[in-house]
């Protein structure tokens, strides 16, 4: 019987450096001769795309853009997560639901409660290991200031990202063995052997 692979999911608020980091994971896991899917969200599937190109763009009302989300996320799920990881892959995704709980939850005031519905709804379990990436927000906004046009949540002010930031927290108290926190400020270096050591640790737990 085939092993069921490992869900590997990195979060952090707009300008935290998680995406460095994302294809320096899949290639590590490959040399170690693991199947590796790398998605991201939103988006993922040709329709998860789609919705994502109207969320980052396009302005909406606030359940509107929760529900798109869930939308992109259930297809994504149904189409690439869920097969790969049957068939023993891991998946490596750039953004799944703690990112909902912290943009609409936190950011835009939703609250959790309302999130936690949708994801018990839509969503069959968690991933295996989360690493949010956090860095204080003077830093992911003088970083973003140097990357390219901005989308619809990174143009929002520092209050939006004080409480996004904030809910990414309450995530990790709420699931402290699942989502660890990186320390975005370090060299990439000094980041990739953190994230090297807890690649090898999940690696030698069998499935």
């Amino acid at each position: 019987m085939t092993s069921r692979g490992r869900f590997i999911t990195l979060e952090g608020v707009d300008g935290a450096g998680k995406s460095t980091h994302t294809d320096w994971i899949a290639d590590f896991l490959r040399a170690q001769g693991v199947e590796v899917v790398s998605t991201r969200e939103p988006g993922g599937t040709p329709l998860g795309e789609k919705l994502r190109a109207l969320v980052l763009t396009d302005t909406m009302g606030l359940d509107t853009e929760t529900l798109l989300m869930f939308a992109a996320r259930c297809e994504h799920a149904r189409q690439v997560i869920e097969p790969a990881l049957a068939r023993g892959a891991w998946v490596v995704c750039d953004r799944y639901t703690d990112a909902t709980y912290a943009y609409q939850g936190g950011g835009r005031g939703l609250g959790a409660e309302r999130v936690a519905v949708l994801e018990q709804w839509m969503q069959a379990g968690q991933p295996d290991r989360t690493w949010l990436f956090d860095v204080p927000l003077d830093v992911a906004r003088a970083r973003l200031a140097n990357a390219r046009e901005p989308d619809r949540f990174e143009r929002e002010g520092a209050a939006f990202f004080e409480r996004t930031r904030n809910a990414y927290h309450e995530r990790v108290k709420a699931d402290p063995d699942r989502i660890h926190v990186i320390d975005s400020t370090q060299s990439i270096a000094q980041i990739r052997t953190e994230l090297e050591a807890g690649l090898r640790a999940l690696l030698a737990v069998k499935a």
